[in-house]
């Protein structure tokens, strides 16, 4: 705090009071606030405390992971029709949504990982996305594309960094069965692949959605 020099004496020293004055009480209603949290009950039995305390935790783990997997849901994320009239147009037409074996993958098959802490680790890293949305980053068709190959670049550098995971929870190299493969699906698996040179990423861009204008991009041709 500084001061003039026709400042009375007297009315520093009020205002130094004054400001140790607040300190003083703020801590004493830390230690107070601290003393009733951590001081027994003298109403209800410990029992009955972790009991009540067992069941809040119950209801706020289970409301928690009903409204994880809620916002993990195909509905969910083609609710916007960015993503509707978009990206998930383009993925009905390509064998991820339609096919002779019926299985579908859907949009947190391939863009969010199953593990759990995976999983949050990426609702937190997407929750900036809910920023495009109000600020209109991509709300017609014109912007989309002009954004297309910056958003596609994301992905596949995340695709990148965690060597395809998404994709290998339903496509494991283990499992492969290479005879039943074209010659030259075979020989690129065989080689790039299962010696781990490359990752699924970084042949198959575009499997599932239309590809931006490719000019440009390391290693494509």
């Amino acid at each position: 705090m500084t001061t003039t020099a026709d400042e009375p004496k007297d009315k520093v020293e009020q205002k130094l009071e004054s400001k140790r004055g607040f300190i003083a009480r703020s801590w004493d209603f830390l230690l107070e606030l601290w003393g009733v949290l951590t001081r027994p009950s003298s109403v209800f039995a410990l029992g009955t405390l972790v009991l009540a305390g067992f069941v809040a935790g119950v209801i706020f783990w289970g409301g928690f992971n009903t409204a994880l997997e809620i916002t993990n849901t195909e509905k969910f994320c083609t609710g916007c029709h960015e993503m509707k009239d978009n990206v998930f147009a383009e993925l009905k037409s390509t064998i991820h949504f339609t096919n002779r074996s019926g299985v579908r993958a859907t949009c947190p098959d391939c863009h969010v990982p199953h593990n759990w802490t995976d999983k949050i680790a990426r609702k937190m890293q997407a929750s900036k996305e809910v920023w495009g949305k109000i600020f209109g980053t991509i709300d017609t068709r014109e912007k989309f594309l002009d954004h297309r190959l910056e958003l596609a670049a994301h992905e596949w550098a995340r695709f990148k960094a965690n060597d395809s995971l998404e994709c290998r929870n339903c496509h494991s190299a283990d499992s492969m069965d290479i005879t039943k493969q074209s010659p030259r699906a075979s020989v690129a698996h065989q080689r790039f692949l299962f010696t781990k040179e490359k990752t699924c990423i970084d042949c198959h861009k575009g499997i599932a959605h239309q590809l931006p204008d490719m000019r440009g991009v390391p290693g494509w041709q």
